[in-house]
């Protein structure tokens, strides 16, 4: 009993862990899906001050070309956290059935003991019952 009890507190802490994971790398997105935004107003003002949009041109921005790098940089590094996402979400999902087949075995096994408890109290009720009785 305490086994199984134990097993479920490292399954529990174990499926949290994994929670915790996923929550990181959805922040993870999110902050470089704002700074890919950010990028993108700061191409926009550096093109419009310089009142040139193409990038091949000559007098291009320096540095909007290197927010533009940065930029595509970021969108990459989102690109692979939403694969490590996907497979972080497949763990986490992993990890709860197993937390809950340990819930359900620990769930059997105490329906189990509850049966055989009343079981127990059944016949010693139906004991003192047939004691009074004979006497």
């Amino acid at each position: 009993m305490k086994s199984r009890e134990t097993l479920i507190r490292l399954r529990r802490f174990q499926a949290d862990e994994k929670r915790r994971r996923v929550a990181q790398i959805e922040a993870m997105i999110a902050d470089f899906a704002r700074m890919g935004a950010d990028l993108d107003r700061e191409i926009a003002q550096e093109e419009q001050r310089a009142g040139i949009s193409d990038p091949a041109h000559f007098a291009y921005p320096t540095y909007a070309r290197a927010a533009a790098q940065r930029r595509e940089n970021i969108r990459r590094s989102a690109s692979d956290l939403h694969v490590q996402l996907d497979e972080a979400k497949a763990a986490l999902a992993e990890a709860f059935e197993e937390l809950k087949k340990v819930e359900i075995l620990e769930d059997r096994e105490r329906t189990t003991e509850r049966a055989a408890e009343t079981a127990r109290d059944q016949a010693s009720m139906d004991a003192i019952g047939l004691g009074r009785a004979r006497a």
